[in-house]
């Protein structure tokens, strides 16, 4: 009886041992491409700071020459003498809005690395507060068909109109003062986060802590008739054109990003 012989080969395989020189440039690459996507987000953050800051003036500037001091008067000879002055105004408002929401979704998911509730809470809060200055611009564009109304209404209806022209500019400002106090504690939140994480340093985060409280409690004030809402947003509103320069310049810390993905209570803030 023949047998068949099968020649067989023992294939033996050596362990394979992970240096930690391996595993540091297996991580390396994957922290350089992070380092970037935050270091792009930081200059797209502070650029929306500055466009927000530039067309936030410039809106208020136009809305405050055609309606008055405080930008709400119920002014319709004025409006229907400049109503495309006030539309450009309320366009260049609305461009604000759109950055006060792109804020909230660009910081996500930086703050979520920190505390996803935090996140959640800066991300709605910046909706909320784009919701109100909608509602305002709004509110400022209804002036524009009352004042063409106005002009060509006869004597005892203009009385009327006159009426309607003022409660929209009273809706107008309380839906601001709503706004600027949404955007105090979205602020509040976003630099305790910037501050306790190292994102920026501790002086100007701490600057932004106190410049949201004051305008919060200001606004707070002023929906009670105080008078001090205009005053109360320079702190916080110098802060975000500083902070956007310095976005720009030299984004997050570097130390800060180092310690985002740790539990909060982990994080050192020495």
């Amino acid at each position: 009886m023949a047998i068949d012989q099968v020649d067989r080969k023992v294939v033996v395989e050596r362990p394979r041992v992970v240096t930690d020189r391996g595993t540091r440039e297996a991580i390396a690459p994957l922290t350089t491409s992070t380092t970037k996507t935050y270091r792009t987000t930081a200059k797209i953050v502070g650029a929306v700071y500055l466009a927000g800051f530039v067309v936030g003036l410039a809106g208020s500037g136009l809305f405050q020459s055609i309606l008055g001091a405080t930008g709400a008067s119920a002014n319709l000879p004025a409006v229907a003498a400049s109503s495309v002055l006030l539309a450009f105004g309320a366009i260049l408002w609305l461009m604000a809005v759109a950055g006060d929401a792109a804020h909230g979704v660009l910081m996500f998911p930086i703050l979520r690395r920190y505390d996803e509730r935090i996140a959640l809470g800066y991300l709605a809060s910046r909706i909320v507060d784009a919701v109100f200055i909608a509602v305002m611009v709004l509110f400022v564009l209804l002036q524009i068909p009352l004042a063409s109304a106005f002009v060509k209404a006869a004597v005892s209806d203009a009385s009327f109109l006159q009426t309607v022209s003022g409660l929209f500019a009273q809706g107008q400002v309380y839906a601001y003062d709503i706004g600027m106090i949404t955007l105090g504690v979205s602020g509040l939140m976003l630099c305790y986060t910037l501050y306790r994480a190292k994102l920026l340093p501790r002086l100007l985060a701490g600057w932004g802590l106190i410049g949201y409280a004051i305008l919060f409690v200001g606004m707070l004030s002023e929906v009670m008739g105080s008078g001090l809402g205009l005053a109360s947003s320079i702190p916080g509103g110098l802060w975000e054109a500083f902070v956007g320069l310095w976005l720009i310049a030299k984004g997050f810390s570097s130390s800060g990003l180092a310690q985002l993905g740790k539990d909060a209570s982990q994080i050192d803030t020495a």
